[in-house]
């Protein structure tokens, strides 16, 4: 395989098994059928804040407990803390076995938030001020 191919395939494999924080929440606000979002992650870790609207399901009950949890055609979205931590990578892994459609969140919770994106507690939703090291904070899309 030339450089040239071997580099179409990589890149276009991770397009096909990666997503970002900003694409997931475009798809949630939108309301796009199917899409499951899954915060692998502690309940302690679950607890101190995550996305609006996603699954519970650490990493090691997904086997367990996804069958009855995720419906088997969902567009499953993992993610973890952040580009420091491979869990979301793992929890990909364990939807892959099972046979879903499954994508990881690059930039996980961390960058979730610090993008200024619905963040959900024990005491409601809120959102932190966006970081301009991580997206416009003019609100515009970044148009990458």
């Amino acid at each position: 395989m030339s450089d040239d191919a071997a580099a179409l395939a990589h890149f276009a494999a991770r397009l096909a098994f990666e997503t970002d924080v900003s694409d997931v929440a475009a798809d949630l606000a939108a309301g796009v059928p199917g899409v499951v979002v899954v915060d692998s992650r502690s309940r302690e870790s679950w607890d101190q804040g995550h996305i609006e609207g996603a699954v519970h399901l650490p990493t090691a009950e997904i086997a367990a407990r996804a069958p009855g949890l995720v419906p088997r055609e969902a567009a499953v979205v993992t993610y973890c803390w952040g580009p420091g931590c491979n869990g979301a990578t793992r929890a990909a892994l364990e939807f892959a076995k099972l046979g879903y459609r499954v994508k990881e969140m690059i930039g996980g919770f961390e960058y979730w938030a610090r993008e200024g994106f619905p963040v959900e507690t024990a005491s409601g939703v809120t959102r932190r001020p966006v970081d301009a090291l991580t997206a416009p904070v003019s609100g515009i899309d970044c148009a990458c």
